[in-house]
């Protein structure tokens, strides 16, 4: 990318705060490329900018590639998800669901447990949250037990980000298979007040008052 095109994106973008122009120009610059190590290599400029929306469209591209080029996959995991801008973890979200996407759902499974029991909080939640709504994924729409398996355990996470987030996903569940979700919830110990708090969330919609 040469200075013209970066001051491009800069004019264009850095005066606002439009993610949805932002995924257009990441879909138009690698579809610009039939290579992955020339995508990455974009990634990592764009990524190096001062400017969050500029950053956004490098970790795009990452998610884009990150089936095909483990380098990327990584690059998200170890370091997308220490960026401190809330709005890049959003981004980093749905950058694995690119991945899950593109590798296939039920072949993603042991990625999503790797980046699911990860040290890193951010980690964590870009799956629960990248994989928002899950039965709206193939395979989890078809196997949601095993998506309530994956993220009822972060009900004890202790980023409350995290566990806000599986609270949310396990209620998105129950508008669709609230026995389940009333069947998970019933075995959980709610003798701590943020299990508590988790279960009054994710029970709100199937338990009656």
């Amino acid at each position: 990318m040469d200075c013209t095109e970066m001051q491009y994106l800069i004019d264009t973008l850095t005066d606002k705060d439009n993610l949805k122009l932002v995924r257009e120009k990441a879909i138009e610059f690698y579809k610009m490329y039939d290579d992955d190590d020339k995508c990455w290599n974009l990634a990592m400029e764009l990524y190096k900018s001062e400017h969050f929306q500029i950053q956004e469209i490098g970790v795009f591209i990452l998610g884009y590639i990150s089936s095909r080029h483990l380098q990327s996959l990584n690059f998200l995991k170890d370091t997308v998800s220490g960026h401190s801008s809330w709005k890049v973890q959003e981004v980093l979200a749905m950058a694995f669901d690119s991945f899950c996407k593109e590798t296939g759902y039920e072949k993603s499974i042991l990625t999503i447990k790797e980046w699911i029991n990860s040290e890193k909080a951010n980690v964590r939640r870009a799956v629960t949250e990248g994989l928002r709504i899950w039965t709206s994924r193939p395979y989890f729409k078809e196997h949601p037990n095993i998506a309530i398996d994956l993220i009822a355990p972060l009900r004890n996470d202790e980023s409350e980000y995290v566990r806000k987030s599986g609270v949310n996903s396990l209620r998105d569940f129950s508008k669709n298979f609230p026995e389940l979700i009333k069947n998970e919830l019933n075995r959980w110990d709610i003798s701590s007040k943020q299990v508590m708090q988790v279960y009054k969330l994710a029970g709100k919609l199937v338990f009656t008052k």
